[in-house]
């Protein structure tokens, strides 16, 4: 089956910084492509903050998620420090509509509880797996009712989205045509957690439709996660947005951008007196912009911005590059 994108509709993309801890490198060029993206086509840009994962959000880095793009030199046109139509431009804000969407999902039966711990599903796995995707969930609970909740303790459960055996085709704007069944590759998932808190799946797709995006650009890592939303958006009979996931920021052990990897935090960067021009063009370096890494601004790179010249694999991320920024006046 092959769901539509969004292509004839206003541009209306979005920056979604997580405030789990400190923006860095990678998380650099991912919005600075996002924001790029919507320029150059003369769209609008919405801030969105995605606190929805609680346990996890670190005190003070939204501001400073807030602060980091600005410093950039990328601006929006909504969000939560300037207002606009969205009554919040925060997750744990807009609850009530997160619980609206799982009540339909409920109603249809979509979802089910499920008592299942990580460990469970693990040990129950068939095959080995790999990377953040995890085993895929065996269907354990998947006879369950939604009613089957009533007669559960709460927080001794999860909600799970039954997932259907087709196979969905992913028109991406970067990677081209991806193809996935959900079921069978991926597994029913969970939508919202045992504390009641909706899951990231629901999320994004209730703010993306709500607030009206129309492109979503991120890392490609998110992928799979494309293909759940895209069952989300097929039972809500909303349009899906117009997906891009764009190569990572690697360090050089070939594995995602992380603390291992030494400080590679924008707010570090900022405090040690880099100038973001100096960022920025290592970032457009990166992306096959400009020739070299000579220090530009976010809007001169308007005119350069071209999907077909970024390149297909990881920009890697070296001790080199960081020293030399950090030796940068």
């Amino acid at each position: 089956m092959s769901l539509p994108t969004a292509t004839s509709l206003p541009i209306i993309g979005r920056l979604a910084p997580s405030p789990t801890g400190a923006q860095h490198v990678g998380n650099a060029r991912t919005f600075l492509l996002a924001w790029l993206s919507a320029r150059a086509q003369g769209g609008k840009l919405i801030l969105r903050m995605e606190d929805i994962d609680s346990p996890r959000i670190k005190a003070g880095a939204a501001q400073q998620a807030i602060d980091d793009l600005r410093w950039l030199g990328l601006n929006w046109d909504e969000g939560p420090d300037c207002g606009g139509p969205q009554f919040s431009y925060v997750q744990t804000e807009r609850r009530a509509l997160y619980d609206s969407a799982l009540a339909e999902l409920k109603q249809a039966e979509r979802i089910y509880p499920c008592t299942c711990s990580r460990s469970e599903v693990a040990a129950a796995a068939s095959a080995p797996h790999a990377g953040q995707e995890g085993p895929r969930y065996p269907g354990t609970c998947a006879g369950n009712s939604s009613a089957a909740a009533e007669h559960l303790a709460p927080g001794s459960f999860a909600w799970r989205f039954r997932t259907s055996d087709e196979r969905l085709l992913l028109h991406d704007g970067f990677a081209g045509e991806a193809t996935c069944n959900v079921q069978q590759a991926l597994g029913d998932f969970v939508i919202a957690k045992a504390d009641g808190t909706p899951s990231y799946q629901l999320a994004v797709v209730v703010d993306d439709h709500e607030m009206g995006i129309t492109e979503v650009v991120r890392g490609d890592d998110l992928l799979p996660s494309a293909f759940r939303q895209l069952q989300l958006y097929e039972f809500f009979d909303w349009q899906p947005p117009r997906f891009i996931h764009v190569p990572l920021v690697i360090g050089e052990d070939g594995r995602r951008l992380a603390k291992r990897h030494g400080d590679t935090r924008l707010a570090t960067f900022r405090a040690a007196g880099v100038q973001p021009e100096s960022m920025l063009g290592l970032l457009a370096w990166s992306c096959g912009f400009q020739f070299d890494a000579r220090p530009i601004r976010a809007q001169d790179l308007l005119h350069s911005f071209s999907w077909q010249r970024i390149p297909r694999e990881p920009f890697v991320f070296t001790t080199p590059m960081k020293d030399d920024l950090l030796r940068l006046p």
